[in-house]
């Protein structure tokens, strides 16, 4: 298994940012077939092989993903696709 985190800060306030992770969930879905839902402050995404959370706060967002054996391998570019949707989103 591996484990995977990525946290950003922002100047969204808490509502943007749980708006732009919304739609940063559903596009992730549409593509990967993740199943995006929000408990409190946390959006949740699952699939086979994959769990991770996107934690929002005030002034951050933390993406975490742990990756099943399978997916494993693929974990540095994972993350780095991670980074790089983050860094769009948050414009």
């Amino acid at each position: 298994m591996a484990r995977i985190s990525v946290e950003r800060a922002h100047g969204l306030g808490k509502a943007g940012a749980r708006e732009k992770a919304d739609q940063l969930a559903q596009k992730l879905a549409g593509q990967y077939g993740l199943e995006p839902q929000w408990s409190g402050d946390t959006l949740n995404l699952r699939r086979s092989g994959v769990k991770g959370a996107v934690h929002v706060s005030e002034e951050s967002i933390r993406v975490d993903v742990e990756l099943g054996l399978l997916m494993s391998a693929m974990s540095g570019t994972i993350k780095a696709e991670i980074e790089k949707a983050l860094d769009k989103a948050l414009v």
